[in-house]
């Protein structure tokens, strides 16, 4: 069993009163991890540490801010193995993704070292020729991150790296589903050299959630806001934000696509369709849900589809790619493939539910009559969708009310380019799987899949205010 604590002005202990509460095994019931669980007073107590801190850690120059930044890489890399113990407890992850997670993670604060010493900007006066323009950054105050438990390393690196990196505090609101392996990202970072209170690290029962949520957005000294997590969620986390005035970024959900042209490498896109749809068990905002291939190859497309998918499968019950967060997961995924089925689709392979896991499975014929063609389904399902050219291919891809990411396979670059302007998401790859990140990239959807970018300078201009300084180089004439 772990323990896991608060920590709160760079102390790392229990809540206030000793409350707890149990994260356990869905399948056995077991106790994995007891975590303090923190009230709506000990949040805002979280962040009037990191308000005190600010002017500590705001003041230190971009260069000793990176090098804790560097420091806290190394760190993870030295702990990996313990990490990926308890997220495989917690959340069932595999070592492949978590390593994948820490890897990426490591990306993500070396890029947002590489941000930190962003520059004043002069900009032409043109129509003052006798004034100077400057435009300025400075660091927002106290950010406030809330993370995923799908990809918990690297999501909770995500929620604070740039912010850290910009010179404002922080508060990292952990799961409740993965306590522990969010507090040994909190550690990692403590343990770089961060002062006391730049990273103040809580987690709460989930009867909780909503309370603590509101107090820290609601604090005085919380200025930003970046969640990654849910569409339902998002949107009350936009809500309160809103009712305070504050800027958020919403990483939602995705329902990726990826469209398979007729001239494409056939074999390629279905080694990124496997992939992308199949890695952590389909639990990744990226996933592939929908294959949209021309009809012309769509038969050899999905034989290729289907022996990489066998090959993933390792006898009954023994998948290799980690579990699902919970038997009512794999419960909802296996009723939006009867769905499909009922509906005129055809299961061709996988789909078998073991208590928490479940083979991947292949779905073809898929229409927009069933639940899977809308729904984002984060779990091991993907569907082929038959088209009969690329014209049609960009309607039933941008035929979603998500838009986070889309993928397209052809050996015509130039169409390949054409289609992808035309695609309605934050995110296209001509050639490539739906996951894929690079921290010095702008990471973020468009309709319900969020607002604002992560990812090194694009992630600055969400963590810093600007400021337009002038400067007159003579006397003007005032109108009055």
């Amino acid at each position: 069993m772990f323990e896991s604590r608060l920590i709160i002005d760079g102390v790392a202990g229990p809540a206030p009163g000793g409350r707890t509460y149990e994260h356990r095994d869905p399948s056995t019931g077991s106790l994995v991890t007891r975590a303090a669980a923190c009230t709506p007073e000990d949040a805002r107590k979280a962040a009037n540490a990191a308000a005190a801190a600010f002017p500590i850690w705001s003041q230190m120059s971009a260069a000793d801010r990176a090098a804790v930044l560097r420091r806290a890489a190394i760190l993870l890399d030295e702990r990996k193995a313990q990490i990926c113990e308890i997220a495989a407890e917690e959340v069932g992850s595999s070592p492949d993704w978590t390593l994948f997670n820490i890897e990426v993670a490591r990306d993500i604060l070396e890029e947002a070292a590489n941000a930190a010493p962003y520059a004043d900007e002069a900009i032409p006066a043109t129509s003052k020729p006798d004034c100077e323009y400057r435009l300025t950054r400075r660091p927002a105050g106290v950010v406030l991150g809330i993370a995923p438990w799908n990809a918990a390393v690297t999501l909770s690196v995500r929620a604070v790296a740039v912010p850290l990196a910009c010179g404002n505090t922080v508060i990292l609101k952990a799961s409740e589903l993965c306590p522990k392996t969010h507090e040994s990202i909190a550690l990692a970072l403590n343990d770089a050299g961060l002062p006391p209170g730049a990273l103040n690290f809580i987690t709460n029962a989930p009867d909780d959630a909503e309370a603590v949520v509101e107090a820290l957005i609601g604090h005085p000294a919380v200025r930003r806001v970046n969640f990654t997590g849910s569409t339902r969620v998002g949107r009350e986390i936009a809500v309160v934000a809103a009712r305070h005035l504050k800027p958020c970024l919403l990483e939602l959900s995705g329902k990726a696509a990826m469209i398979v042209l007729k001239d494409a490498d056939l074999d390629e896109a279905a080694r990124a369709a496997a992939f992308s749809a199949f890695f952590n068990l389909g639990q990744i905002c990226m996933s592939t849900d929908r294959v949209i291939v021309e009809e012309s190859v769509a038969d050899a497309f999905t034989e290729k589809l289907l022996e990489q998918t066998r090959a993933l499968t390792d006898g009954p019950g023994r998948n290799r790619l980690g579990k699902l967060i919970s038997q009512d997961a794999a419960q909802r995924i296996r009723a939006m493939i009867d769905d499909a089925v009922a509906k005129g689709a055809h299961l061709l392979i996988g789909g078998d539910v073991f208590d928490d896991m479940m083979h991947p499975a292949v779905l073809d014929g898929v229409s927009s009559a069933m639940r899977v063609y809308s729904e984002e389904v984060f779990g091991p399902v993907v569907g082929l969708i038959r088209v009969s050219d690329a014209e049609e291919a960009v309607t039933v891809a941008n035929d979603s009310i998500f838009g986070l990411v889309t993928s397209v396979f052809s050996h015509n670059y130039d169409c390949a380019s054409t289609l992808a302007r035309r695609l309605e998401t934050g995110i296209c790859h001509i050639n490539g799987a739906t996951v894929r990140d690079d921290p010095s990239m702008p990471f973020g959807g468009v309709k319900a899949s969020g607002y604002g970018r992560f990812g090194g300078r694009f992630a600055v201009h969400e963590f810093t205010e600007i400021q337009w300084v002038s400067i007159q180089h003579s006397k003007p004439d005032y109108p009055i």
